[in-house]
């Protein structure tokens, strides 16, 4: 009797861990820039938030610093589902959905509070459903925050004083012509960038102030000018067919943390700008607070008839859309 209880005992523990075994899960999540900057920040609260309400069972691996690659390589490593998930600047998504450059129109939003009114509303969720289409799931919008132009060249407040400065875009169609309108030579280029600005290989870059402060671009640029002529956003995704193959309760439990982790990173970045701000100036950039933003709006506003926004209706209403409910 005791063999027989002692068996049946060891098969019992066998289903258990089988089972436990079966739940557990790890989750590769990819970034470009390293701990302390915005997309760490949501990497970093999403695994918190993951783990404590799994209970240990689902592990989040952060791989930052580009250690995968760019972000697009790591976007066409969530297509194939070698990395489960990332939190990417939306800029290089256009290459695989194009309808999503229209949240980077030049001088779209006119705050912070007006940005979550529409990207956590009704067009918001539009942007996240049409990404699926490339095969990934758009669970959350996080931010890097409204970008400013720094340069090594010389002070710029007028769109004139663009005129011939070799900036750094992102890899993204519609960054690489707003400025190539603005009269710069843009060069697309990867993350990070620090050693090409400290060589001379390029002038400028333009990026939040959180960005110029974490990766202490402020040693390496002197004049920033604060344009806020794109709102930059990351969008927070999975890779779809996996995120669909997950158990309902763990879907949502990953959506309402992602979320959750991407707010709190907003929070931080819009709680802290005016500090990050206060400390470029101390470490000595010479800042143009109040810039000619009419001249640089009186061109941008050049690309809604451009074809990169006329060639395929569904990005030509969709900007129509944003447009306006924008207004």
């Amino acid at each position: 009797m005791r063999r027989v209880i002692r068996v049946v005992s060891l098969a019992l523990l066998a289903v258990c861990l089988t089972a436990s075994a079966a739940f557990a899960m790890e989750i590769k999540l990819g970034i470009v820039t390293t701990p302390g900057s915005a997309q760490y920040i949501v990497a970093e609260k999403f695994k918190e938030l993951v783990e404590e309400r799994s209970k240990g069972d689902i592990t989040v691996s952060i791989f930052h610093s580009a250690s995968l690659g760019n972000e697009t390589e790591i976007l066409q490593q969530i297509q194939m589902n070698a990395v489960n998930m990332g939190v990417i600047t939306l800029g290089p998504f256009d290459a695989f959905v194009p309808e999503v450059k229209v949240v980077n129109f030049p001088f779209l939003f006119k705050s912070y509070d007006h940005v979550s009114k529409i990207l956590d509303g009704p067009l918001g969720k539009e942007v996240l459903k049409d990404i699926e289409k490339a095969g990934f799931k758009g669970l959350a919008f996080s931010e890097n925050g409204f970008r400013n132009l720094s340069n090594n060249v010389r002070p710029v407040h007028s769109v004139e004083d663009v005129d011939g400065l070799k900036i750094r875009v992102m890899e993204s169609a519609l960054h690489k012509e707003l400025w190539r309108v603005l009269g710069a030579n843009p060069t697309p280029m990867g993350w990070p960038i620090y050693s090409e600005l400290e060589q001379g290989v390029i002038d400028g870059q333009e990026n939040p102030v959180s960005v110029i402060k974490v990766f202490k671009l402020y040693e390496v640029q002197k004049y920033l000018s604060l344009t806020g002529h794109v709102y930059s956003a990351h969008i927070d995704v999975a890779n779809l067919a996996w995120f669909n193959g997950l158990d309902p309760e763990v879907q949502k439990m990953l959506s309402d943390s992602m979320y959750e982790a991407a707010v709190n990173e907003r929070n931080w970045n819009r709680e802290n700008e005016a500090g990050f701000l206060a400390e470029l100036e101390k470490e000595g950039m010479i800042i143009d607070k109040n810039p000619d933003k009419a001249s640089f709006r009186a061109k941008a506003v050049e690309l809604k008839n451009m074809e990169l926004f006329t060639k395929d209706p569904s990005t030509a209403a969709l900007l129509d859309k944003f447009l306006e409910a924008t207004k």
